[in-house]
């Protein structure tokens, strides 16, 4: 079937590059309206740095295809969801 051929594919890409713990920073430009400290306004989040805390792959044991796949906590407060193009990861 293509769609699991497309989300196992997904799921091996995320899942060789990153992982949950790594630090990361975000390369591209990034919008959000729900930043904690800018509530209703814009917030770009280019160059903020956080920390992968799970990879949408799974949701009860069936595979997915999320179309932002990684949570990221950049603060107490604040997390987003990205794609994996959108950041890199921090050495």
């Amino acid at each position: 079937m293509a769609v699991e051929t497309l989300v196992e594919k997904q799921k091996l890409d995320v899942k060789n590059l990153m992982k949950i713990g790594d630090r990361i920073r975000v390369k591209e430009s990034v919008v959000v309206y729900h930043h904690p400290e800018h509530r209703g306004k814009t917030f770009d989040l280019k160059g903020s740095e956080g920390e992968i805390l799970g990879i949408a792959t799974e949701w009860q044991g069936k595979p997915v295809s999320a179309n932002l796949p990684i949570v990221v906590k950049f603060s107490k407060k604040f997390k987003a969801h990205l794609r994996e193009d959108e950041i890199e990861i921090l050495s």
